[in-house]
Formats: structure tokens, C-alpha cells, sequence
């Protein structure tokens, strides 16, 4: 029961996702085995929005960390428990959350042991920012200690780089990068632990660096990000943008473009006043940047459908049910036809 409701979700969010979204564009899919243990290793921009966006294009049925913080209701906590996502503690959830850990540790060793899959985000928080940010160890932990208790487990890692156009944004085009998959076991020296653990997080690095778009943190990474902005790089053209980095081109200023499918956003407000008032209302209570595009599809995903459909209900009491599923289809084609005509907003 539990992988059929797994699976249904799995489709819900991934159809919500395509209508959320201007383009997903997925490459290197082809690198995953499709046997054996792996662990996932992505860089996170866009807070939970990264794990669902990566995890319904993968095949395989995919666990993964997230921040403890979104685990506190326990009705979210069951539902997230449903999709396969554990909660990972930091220091900010107290000293005394530190030890449950442990107990999630070994879960994911389970998990590897077994031959499935475990998505981790080793950057160990969320950022906006486009770089690949210093990776922690606790990923090489998991590895190390499965490999510890089972030797014979054959692990391998797959760097992922997610890219937005622009964080927090709606409609956004995303790239999601596959690399290529790294033996863990080739790397793995008992005698010497710290220089294993060196070595992965160099090779997981160097991959996320090219598979997603990469400035690095110096004194010329503003006036980078600026120029990059202004010209209105496409940002999901990874490896273009990463040579026009490291080229230090010149780059010319662009216009933005004209938004001709403004008038179907009206049409929608007006089709959906009363979820998109609940939305504006909702968001208002959102603190970080990289959690609007979360708190944006989840609240949508639910109250779009479910008003679509009472007030299909309500027109088909006056005009029936022929007129009433016109209205309901056409209620998601106008949201389809914005998301997919929408110019890309600027980025910042």
C-alpha cells in the first residue's frame, strides 16, 4: 500500500511540477545504474522544492535528507515519511537533536546495504547563490560506516547539479545534471580515513562544479553574477554559461522581453481568486527567499485542483456536467498555457 501511494504521489508532484514549471531540462539520466546502491549528491539552491524536482526524474524510488525543520507537524511528518525523505538535525535544532541522528545514520546504511537509493544535499544547507559551496562529510560518514558493516556492498556516488533561471520565481526553467557515477569503494582506505574522505569530496566537487553553473567566491563574483544578469545568460545552458565565466567575456546588456501571455494571468487571477488570495496571504509568512518556490507549488498543488473542482461541482448545478467539465479542463489549460508562453522573469 505504502509503494502505491508512494508511486501516486510521485506522479501528482511530478505533474504539478510540469505545469509549475516553463522547462525541466534533464541530462546524463543514462548514468544511473540501474542496480545497486547509490548515493545522490546535489547541490541546493531552492530549498524542498530541489529533493522533488530530482527525485520524480529518477526512475529508481528514491529516500532522501532533508532539514529536520519541515518535520515538526506531524501530519507533514507522515506525508514526507510517505515519499521516502528522513529528517537530517543541525546544530540549529538544538544539541540534544544532535544524537537522533544516529538513528538516521543507520537507516541509510540499511538503505545502501540493501541496493536502493539515498539523495543528500552535502552542501548542508540551501543557497541561492551560484556557486558550489564547501561540501560537509557527513555523506562520506554514511558511506564509510555501510561499507564498515558491509563490505561486500558495491556504492556508487552521483553528483547531481540542479540549476534555476532564478530562484523563487514563477514560471522558472530548471536543469537538472546527472554525472558521472564514482565507486565510492575505489576511494575508500581504511588506514588513512581523512585522506578518503579528501579525495570523494574532491571528485564530488569538481563534478558539481561543472554540472551546475559555478562563480567562485572572490572579490569579482558580484560584479560576475551582475553582468551575467543583465545579459540575461539562460543559466540552465550550464556548460555555455560556465564558459562564458571562465572565458571573462565582455557580455552585452539585453532588453527584457515583452510578456505577451500577461493578459492569461489575469484570466487566471480571476478564474482563481480565491486560492490565489490564500496564496498572497500565505506568503507573506515566509522568511527565506529559497522556500517561496516551495511553499508556492505545495499550497497551489492542493488548492488550484481542489477549487477546480467545487467550482466545476457548483457549474454544473446550473449549467450541467458537459458545460462543467469544459470549465474544469480549460481551468488547467489557461495555467498550462501561461506557465509554458510565460517569458522567463529577469534574474537578480
Amino acid at each position: 500500500m505504502k509503494t502505491l501511494l508512494y508511486y501516486f504521489f510521485k506522479l501528482y508532484v511530478k505533474v504539478g511540477l510540469f505545469f509549475y514549471s516553463k522547462k525541466i531540462t534533464v541530462m546524463g539520466s543514462d548514468n544511473i545504474p540501474k542496480k545497486g546502491a547509490i548515493i545522490f549528491t546535489a547541490n541546493h539552491p531552492n530549498g524542498l522544492i530541489d529533493p522533488l524536482l530530482i527525485a520524480t526524474h529518477i526512475k529508481r524510488r528514491t529516500n532522501f535528507l532533508v532539514r529536520a525543520a519541515v518535520f515538526n507537524n506531524p501530519t507533514i511528518a507522515k506525508f514526507l515519511n510517505l515519499l521516502g525523505m528522513m529528517p537530517i538535525y543541525r546544530i540549529g535544532d538544538g544539541i540534544k537533536q544532535l544524537g537522533k541522528n544516529e538513528e538516521i545514520f543507520n537507516k541509510c546504511q540499511l538503505i545502501l546495504k540493501e541496493n536502493k537509493t539515498l539523495l543528500i544535499f552535502p552542501e548542508g544547507s540551501h543557497s541561492k547563490e551560484r556557486r558550489v559551496r564547501p561540501l560537509s562529510k557527513g555523506f562520506t560518514r554514511i558511506i564509510f560506516r555501510t561499507l564498515d558493516s558491509y563490505p561486500d556492498t558495491q556504492i556508487h556516488i552521483i553528483p547531481i547539479g540542479i540549476t534555476y533561471q532564478q530562484v523563487s520565481n514563477y514560471p522558472s526553467k530548471t536543469a537538472i545534471h546527472f554525472g558521472a557515477p564514482i565507486l565510492a569503494n575505489d576511494y575508500y582506505d581504511v588506514q588513512n580515513i581523512n585522506q578518503s574522505v579528501k579525495d570523494i569530496k574532491e571528485l564530488v566537487t569538481g563534478q558539481l562544479k561543472k554540472l551546475t553553473v559555478h562563480i567562485e567566491q572572490n572579490d569579482n563574483y558580484e560584479s560576475i553574477l551582475t553582468q551575467l544578469n543583465k545579459a540575461q545568460v539562460d543559466y540552465t545552458k550550464v556548460n555555455k554559461t560556465n564558459s562564458i565565466i571562465y572565458s571573462k567575456k565582455t557580455l552585452v546588456q539585453k532588453k527584457r522581453n515583452v510578456d505577451y501571455a500577461r493578459p492569461l494571468f489575469f484570466l487566471i487571477i480571476i478564474n482563481s481568486l480565491i486560492p490565489y488570495t490564500l496564496w498572497r496571504s500565505l506568503s507573506k509568512r515566509i522568511d527565506e527567499i529559497e522556500f517561496i518556490d516551495t511553499f508556492r507549488f505545495s499550497v497551489n498543488a492542493i488548492l488550484f485542483p481542489v477549487f477546480y473542482c467545487i467550482q466545476s461541482w457548483i457549474t454544473s448545478i446550473f449549467f450541467g456536467w458537459k458545460v462543467a467539465f469544459i470549465y474544469f479542463i480549460f481551468s488547467f489549460i489557461l495555467v498550462l498555457l501561461y506557465t509554458k508562453l510565460s517569458p522567463t522573469p529577469p534574474s537578480k
